[in-house]
């Protein structure tokens, strides 16, 4: 089956780092993203990956401090979070899907579980 587990989340002070990881199973997807929601708020996209040559958007947002990547033989997306802000505070998901998804979340078809991250001032 078809599974996205991620992990990593966590309580940061503004400026840290956290580095969350996204295992997939049941099967490769073309494109794997990462959204955020905060409560009270829609989803957002943040970032996404090209799972074949590692081709990746981002959002203004984040641009410059987040980064993400892939290690093809462990099935495995992440999300390298640099420079954390507390407007970063918010619950992470991965997501999966075909070629057609990019920034839009309702073209992915798979979703994890969510890790919270927490940035305190």
């Amino acid at each position: 089956q078809v599974q996205l587990v991620e992990s990593g989340g966590g309580l940061v002070q503004a400026g840290g780092s956290l580095r969350l990881s996204c295992a997939a199973s049941g099967r490769t997807f073309s494109s794997y993203g990462w959204f955020r929601q905060a409560p009270g708020k829609e989803r957002e996209f943040i970032a996404r990956i090209s799972w074949l040559s590692g081709s990746t958007v981002y959002a203004d947002s984040v641009k410059g401090r987040f980064t993400v990547s892939r290690t093809y033989t462990k099935n495995t997306v992440y999300l390298q979070m640099n420079s954390l802000k507390p407007e970063d505070t918010a619950v992470y998901s991965c997501a999966a899907g075909g070629t057609r998804a990019t920034i839009d979340p309702i073209g992915y078809d798979y979703w994890g579980q969510g890790t919270q991250v927490t940035v305190s001032s």
